[in-house]
């Protein structure tokens, strides 16, 4: 495996508070294990001027932190292009507001990580750290991978369908997908208003909750008492889709949690939240050509052919059919709330299995759709690996707006994992 071991964002704030390193000295470690280690994997798409960087504020909750930073982020003192051809050199005049808030608590801006064309439908250069002939995943993959390479502490992504929750299972780190709307979107190139999510990847569950946290202002960091909790097994209807080694890690992460106390409830997906699912990926479609109206109509013969057609395929939707899936996803959002009067957090796939090859693309997001959708806290945990050694994820989900809820009860399952 190319790359360094895992750093923890705990230890690293821990280093820096109890003088046995500085911010300035983490940064330039960031910056060498980059230029050592990112040639193969591909996670950066451009990094910060050194001088950039000496610019970070040596005070603050996140000071030290080299953070990688998703190119659909602006980015003031870095070139954002979105991954596309038709916004090479783009200089934004400012950050995004995420991004200006994490400066603004000390974090050091280390770089643009990779991420596909307007992170939609599109290769990407990133390789999965684990093998170099699997794809890392979706959109975010950059930011993905450049945590699992122990490039970097931590990093800022988004997600419109599987782009946060799916790369962090894929790489075997810990992805957050915030509450719809927890963190700020202002200054990320926008996909889909209904649905781009801002979302987190750090080395394990403590670490992305901390920086959870710290970036939303609200109590969010796990504590050591352990909860004890009902979890919602969720059958749904494309469980057909599993790889065979997921429904064994499934098995098996249920069955530590019941160890541990907690109580376990299969949940047999209702009508209205299958529906829900497909009614996301129209919502998704329409809305992208239509964000992307500008690029398409004057730039379309720039775009790679497969953004092209999805474009092309969401212009063609007719408003009556997207107002449907608007009242689908209406539907499914009450549904969604209903499944935690009988459960404290749900537990399911994070995706259909295993990192593909890069040849069989960047897998498939089915799994993620809903959870989007229904704008509910879910984070990513690493459930182990495959015989081959690929990583496996399952997520937790929580009610919308208990954020808290979600991440402690994942604690519990990497606990729980681990022991």
């Amino acid at each position: 495996m190319p790359g360094f071991p895992l750093i923890s964002l705990e230890a690293l704030t821990e280093r820096i508070a109890s003088g046995r390193s500085t911010p300035a000295r983490e940064i330039e470690q960031a910056r060498e294990r980059i230029l050592a280690a990112d040639e193969a994997i591909g996670s950066f798409s451009r990094l910060a001027e050194p001088e950039s960087l000496s610019r970070a504020s040596p005070s603050g909750p996140l000071a030290g932190v080299a953070l990688g930073v998703k190119d659909m982020f602006d980015t003031f003192d870095m070139v954002t292009d979105y991954g596309s051809p038709i916004h090479a050199n783009h200089r934004p005049p400012s950050d995004a507001a995420l991004v200006a808030q994490a400066r603004g608590l000390g974090a050091a801006i280390i770089g643009k990580t990779v991420t596909t064309e307007y992170a939609f439908a599109s290769p990407v250069p990133t390789r999965n750290p684990h093998d170099l002939a699997h794809t890392p995943g979706a959109s975010s993959a950059g930011s993905a991978a450049a945590v699992a390479a122990g490039l970097v502490p931590a990093a800022l992504g988004s997600q419109t369908a599987g782009s946060v929750i799916r790369p962090a299972a894929f790489c075997g780190v810990a992805g957050f997908k915030p509450s719809f709307r927890l963190l700020p979107t202002v200054g990320l190139k926008c996909f889909s208003w209904s649905l781009d999510t801002a979302g987190l990847f750090a080395a394990g569950i403590h670490d992305v909750a901390l920086l959870a946290e710290i970036l939303s202002s609200r109590p969010m960091r796990v504590s050591e008492q352990t909860p004890v909790l009902r979890v919602g097994l969720y059958r749904s209807r494309i469980d057909g889709m599993l790889h065979p080694d997921m429904q064994p890690a499934w098995d098996r992460a249920a069955r530590a949690l019941e160890k541990s106390g907690c109580t376990l409830i299969d949940i047999a997906e209702p009508d209205t939240l299958a529906a829900a699912r497909q009614a996301q990926e129209r919502i998704q479609l329409y809305e992208g050509a239509v964000s992307l109206l500008h690029e398409r109509h004057h730039n379309g013969d720039k775009m790679n052919p497969g953004l092209r057609a999805i474009l092309d395929e969401g212009a063609a939707i007719p408003p009556a059919e997207y107002d449907l899936a608007r009242r689908a996803a209406r539907a499914g959002r009450r549904e969604t709330t209903k499944l935690f009067d009988t459960c404290d957090i749900v537990l399911a796939p994070s995706a259909p299995g295993p990192a593909p090859r890069i040849e069989d693309g960047m897998g498939d997001p089915a799994f993620n759709r809903l959870w989007t959708l229904a704008g509910t806290p879910c984070v990513n945990v690493p459930a182990g690996l495959t015989s081959s050694g690929l990583p496996l994820g399952l997520s937790v989900v929580a009610r919308f707006g208990q954020d808290a809820r979600a991440l402690a009860g994942a604690a519990l399952l990497e606990a729980c994992l681990r022991d």
